[in-house]
């Protein structure tokens, strides 16, 4: 994929709400070429079809949420605080764009295999909460786990489903709300758990309750 002017970029924008409301396989590129004012051969050049497309605008919402955790993770607050902090960072992108969400929610299977997503998940997310998980158990904020990378993944898997979920439902006149509402579930759940303290002491101990 040829580097996108900034002008063509932000038209491509205008093929989110498209793809969104017909799936990528219901969409022509004449309908994206309408849709977003940008030339059909102009397209083309610069992407490879309508796959190009749904390529550029995840890989776009993945840069988005990249740059809002790394300013999330990068305060001077404890681990525990910061992880608090991405977690509704990649929340308040999310419902900020909804249309982007239920473009990919329409085609997550194609999605999933685009090139390089893994690499770019591993960026935005999963490396920034690996090293969250260890700083957490220097600092004292955070216990020690057994597989970063697999809590990473799926720290990111509770929030992009909230996310998800949120923007099928449409567009929130107040996203800021919403983004708080899952983040607070989301941190809730995955910082204490839902196991009552007797019952993690006794599970730990190897006895039944």
């Amino acid at each position: 994929m040829r580097k996108l002017p900034a002008k063509l970029a932000s038209q491509l924008y205008g093929a989110a709400e498209l793809i969104a409301e017909r799936g990528l396989d219901g969409t022509k590129i004449d309908d994206i070429a309408e849709a977003t004012g940008i030339p059909k051969a102009t397209i083309y050049y610069h992407l490879d079809g309508k796959n190009g497309v749904l390529a550029f605008l995840l890989g776009d919402l993945l840069d988005l949420i990249a740059g809002e955790v790394g300013v999330a993770v990068s305060t001077e607050e404890d681990a525990r605080t910061r992880l608090e902090a991405a977690v509704a960072a990649q929340l308040g992108v999310m419902v900020e764009h909804p249309f982007l969400c239920r473009a990919l929610v329409g085609d997550l299977g194609r999605a999933t295999r685009l090139p390089d997503l893994a690499e770019a998940l591993r960026s935005a997310f999963y490396q920034p909460i690996e090293k969250l998980l260890s700083e957490g158990v220097a600092d004292g904020s955070l216990r020690q786990v057994a597989d970063p990378g697999a809590v990473a993944m799926s720290v990111f898997g509770a929030i992009t489903v909230a996310g998800l979920s949120a923007a099928v439902e449409g567009s929130s006149t107040e996203a800021s709300a919403d983004a708080a509402r899952f983040s607070a579930a989301i941190c809730e759940l995955i910082l204490d758990g839902l196991a009552t303290p007797r019952t993690r002491d006794d599970h730990e101990s190897g006895e039944r309750p």
